[in-house]
């Protein structure tokens, strides 16, 4: 026959084709191009992902499950996780943004838990571009509708511009759920015997080898396409978490997975794999709302909304029964068995029959490494004349009024945030604090992420992002459990990229060592490029924190009488926001990581919310303290007013660095807790709302 790869690499054709001792037909050949992708297999990155932490003191399940689980004590866990839906997302920002919303939201919930809260973590073009608008609009229009209708408060994010991101937008969503410890459902647990059980919304043509679509790079011909891209029902999503859930409380399923990427294929060939143990599917069973769909096409199909239960088959009756009362699809559509296989049937034939554990085992990529010549990007930089660099407060006001630092609330005020009635702080703040009810206790989510100091300096790009997200969890007075990260970078063939993702991993690993945070679950993106070019380097990553107590410090809000304080060392400008917008360009190498500095920020910080020792206190990140200051007295009665130092003092980035805002009274406890870690009071809360640089 012909030979049509299907996306598959020579070397890993001939490799399938020597373990089956004669050639792949045509279904079999989409099944391995599908699994062996890098969206479904990592294998460009599962050596780098070996080198993070993953156990820890609160870690109750780590990587390798469709979700991390924490511990949170009351016999509860936080199960959390970050995806990208970037492709889809540019093709069709909507439906690509609301089924990312959709399909982290069914990883949760394939572990047992209850999803409670999402964030987004969106890059976008310059907004002044009339793609971007277009991006823009739809991606939060999909995540507002799916999010708002399906039930999960969207309770924090972020939103970055960069016209690295014009052809290829970021679009990554994480979800967290509650979890009681004891129910807890493993993807290991399957066992010959057990059947599988589909359950949710019929199978279309939508999202056919969207996993392999992942894994490519844009281009105009893929833009003008949009069969990759799923259609999401949030109602459906609403009435399978409900129907899911009652399931697992009757005690009625062994294993669950969600049928994202790949559909039927990745999650009976990964229950199979994982329990060492092989699979037959009865494509002739599954429910379709389409005639005429091609074998492959019922095996491949992202279609939303749908689940694959491993159950008892005595129990498939009482199954059907939750289903049918919920309005759900309920088929058996295979079973587990003892051979290593991975069978289709189809009509009577059987049109694939394959080694599980061989397509669930893709081969490890080995990409050449070369460390770039030179590091750093330049950007149009502003003319002179139309900003008076001598004028802090005019640069202040300049930085202040780009979409990068603009208010963000008329993207978050279309989420619906309160709904479950536990967000305790929303959007609009460094963290998301959530209030558990069931354990009494408060949890905190903090997204971070920064692509423009990953670009200048890669290993010190990835310590930083981590320890960013660590940093604002503290000054909230949280400490960290655990953390989830997606990692997006263009082409790991381009040897100068692979250099550059491996040296931010190694930073990203050692931070999460050093500072006791594990990576319980993630996502890597790679082929983020299009002909307009390849993004920045852009690791994202969400920790999870609990309180000892039940206080936490606000980010915003001073009073009156309260002095201001910077603690923390002097910052670096080198891939500053100043340096990007004022003088054109970033360039490394960033200031050397110190990482006593950071558990003894961590630990003062966490103290001084504990103590209650601030009105209000904010870690100095992107932007710098000028930037800082400004949110912190965003929707306050009262304004600020900070004596002008340097350029590098108003706009330095990174590091362990916060400002707070200190009533009177308690200003020596406060330095008592911060001896010997550099403080320097530089202002005071002002009567009026304005912020001023003297």
């Amino acid at each position: 026959m012909a030979k049509n790869l299907y996306g598959l690499k020579e070397g890993e054709y001939l490799k399938i084709k020597e373990a089956l001792g004669r050639e792949p037909n045509e279904t079999e050949l989409l099944l391995f191009s599908v699994m062996w992708s890098e969206h479904c297999s990592y294998k460009s990155s599962r050596k780098l992902l070996s080198l993070f932490p993953t156990t820890g003191k609160y870690v109750y399940r780590g990587p390798g499950e469709n979700a991390g689980i924490v511990d949170i004590g009351s016999g509860l866990g936080i199960a959390f996780k970050i995806e990208s839906h970037n492709h889809p997302s540019a093709v069709e920002p909507v439906q690509g943004a609301a089924t990312g919303v959709g399909g982290i939201i069914r990883d949760i919930l394939a572990v047992g838990a209850r999803p409670i809260a999402s964030m987004d973590c969106l890059f976008f073009g310059p907004p002044e571009e009339r793609r971007t608008k277009f991006l823009r609009e739809g991606v939060i229009r999909g995540i507002g509708s799916y999010g708002n209708a399906v039930g999960v408060p969207t309770v924090g994010g972020m939103t970055y511009y960069d016209p690295a991101y014009s052809g290829n937008p970021l679009v990554n969503a994480m979800c967290a759920g509650l979890v009681e410890l004891d129910k807890v459902v493993s993807a290991t647990a399957a066992k010959p015997g057990n059947i599988l059980v589909l359950v949710g919304s019929k199978t279309g043509r939508d999202g056919i080898a969207g996993a392999a679509f992942a894994s490519a790079e844009l281009d105009e011909s893929v833009k003008e396409s949009k069969p990759q891209v799923q259609m999401g029902d949030p109602f459906a999503e609403k009435l399978l978490i409900e129907c899911c859930l009652e399931i697992l409380d009757k005690g009625l399923i062994v294993s669950m997975q969600d049928m994202g990427a790949a559909g039927i294929t990745s999650s009976s060939v990964e229950l199979a794999a994982k329990a060492k143990a092989g699979a037959e599917i009865y494509l002739d069973n599954v429910p379709l709302r389409e005639e005429g769909m091609k074998p492959y096409e019922i095996a491949l199909s992202e279609s939303q909304e749908r689940m694959l239960l491993a159950i008892d088959e005595t129990n498939f009756g009482e199954v059907r029964a939750i289903a049918n009362k919920w309005g759900l699809e309920c088929a058996i559509i295979g079973k587990i068995i003892d051979e290593d296989r991975y069978v289709l049937t189809h009509k009577g034939e059987i049109v694939a029959d394959l080694s599980a554990s061989f397509l669930a085992s893709s081969p490890e990529t080995d990409w050449p490494v070369h460390k770039p010549d030179e590091f750093g990007v330049s950007y149009p930089k502003v003319e002179g004349a139309a900003l008076d660099r001598s004028d802090p407060s005019k640069v202040v006001d300049f930085l202040a009024s780009l979409p990068q630092f603009e208010d963000k609330s008329w993207i978050y005020e279309q989420y619906d945030h309160m709904v479950q009635t536990r967000t305790t702080l929303g959007p609009g703040n460094p963290v998301a604090i959530l209030y558990i009810k069931e354990a009494d206790k408060l949890i905190a989510l903090a997204a971070a992420s920064d692509p423009w100091t990953c670009a200048a300096d890669p290993f010190a790009g990835g310590v930083e992002t981590v320890a960013m997200a660590i940093r604002k969890l503290a000054v909230a007075g949280a400490y960290p459990l655990g953390m989830t990260d997606c990692l997006n970078f263009p082409s790991p063939e381009v040897p100068e990229n692979f250099w550059i993702i491996s040296e931010v991993v190694k930073g990203m690993a050692l931070a999460c060592k050093e500072l006791n945070c594990p990576i319980v679950s993630g996502n890597v993106s790679l082929y983020n490029e299009s002909h307009e070019g390849a993004i920045l380097p852009t690791p994202v990553v969400c920790a999870v924190g609990a309180f000892d107590g039940m206080h936490f410090l606000k980010a915003k809000g001073p009073e009156l009488s309260d002095r201001l304080f910077l603690v923390g060392k002097e910052a670096s400008l080198q891939a500053s926001a100043y340096r990007r917008y004022v003088e054109g360009k970033i360039s490394g190498p960033a200031d050397p990581v110190n990482f006593d500095d950071e558990r003894a920020f961590i630990e003062r910080a966490i103290k001084t919310a504990a103590l209650k020792l601030a009105t209000c206190g904010r870690c100095v990140s992107l932007g710098g303290l000028a930037l800082a200051a400004i949110k912190m007295a965003s929707g306050s009665k009262f304004g600020l007013e900070i004596k002008a130092g340097d350029v590098r003092f108003l706009f330095g980035e990174g590091g362990p660095r916060a400002l707070y805002s200190v009533p009177e009274a308690k200003t020596s406890e406060f330095l008592k807790v911060w001896d010997g870690f550099p403080v320097k009071e530089i202002g005071k809360a002002r009567e009026d709302k304005n912020v001023r640089f003297a």
